[in-house]
């Protein structure tokens, strides 16, 4: 892991940074989506252990496989796209043991709710990016959520009210 002597900022790199959402289809299966439009920044300062984080999803740019889909996971019983354009997580706080990222507490925003939210993070890597010759950072944080409690419940109990997320994260110190 590269030191730092005072925090760094990491830009999302949209092309290496695709959310993904699964949840119990009808009991059968399963399924996982991913969003392809997110931005945002990552401050870090591995030296004292601390951080924050802005990460912004198109909510519009969700890719089920397929477009009729699309368009239902979009529409008003669901994610609302025409209201609420943006899905956005937003933290002030990371958590270390030792020098090693555990977890993110923040606030996640779906569809005008915002409730507390912890990531999960099972790895993070920072070294010299070997294309743009940057620091660069990586991480995969995931969450587990209810849908319903950001008013996207519909057909609970049927499609599982449980989702995780997965935010696969690289990020380039610009």
């Amino acid at each position: 892991m590269l030191a730092s002597a005072e925090p760094e900022t990491y830009i999302i790199d949209g092309a290496h940074t695709y959310p993904s959402f699964s949840y119990n289809h009808l009991g059968f299966s399963n399924q996982t989506h991913r969003f392809t439009k997110t931005s945002g920044a990552i401050t870090l300062d591995r030296i004292v252990g601390a951080g924050s984080a802005e990460v912004v999803v198109d909510a519009k740019s969700v890719d089920t496989g397929n477009e009729l889909f699309n368009q239902v996971i979009q529409n008003e019983d669901f994610l609302d796209t025409a209201h609420y354009p943006a899905i956005t997580y937003r933290s002030a706080r990371m958590r270390f043991a030792g020098d090693r990222l555990v977890a993110v507490e923040g606030e996640l925003t779906i569809k005008g709710v915002t409730r507390p939210v912890e990531l999960e993070v099972t790895s993070l890597h920072c070294k010299s990016h070997p294309l743009r010759q940057r620091n660069a950072c990586g991480a995969n944080a995931t969450a587990r959520i209810k849908r319903s409690e950001f008013n996207m419940g519909k057909y609970v109990p049927y499609v599982g009210d449980e989702m995780t997320l997965s935010i696969p994260v690289e990020a380039i110190n610009e």
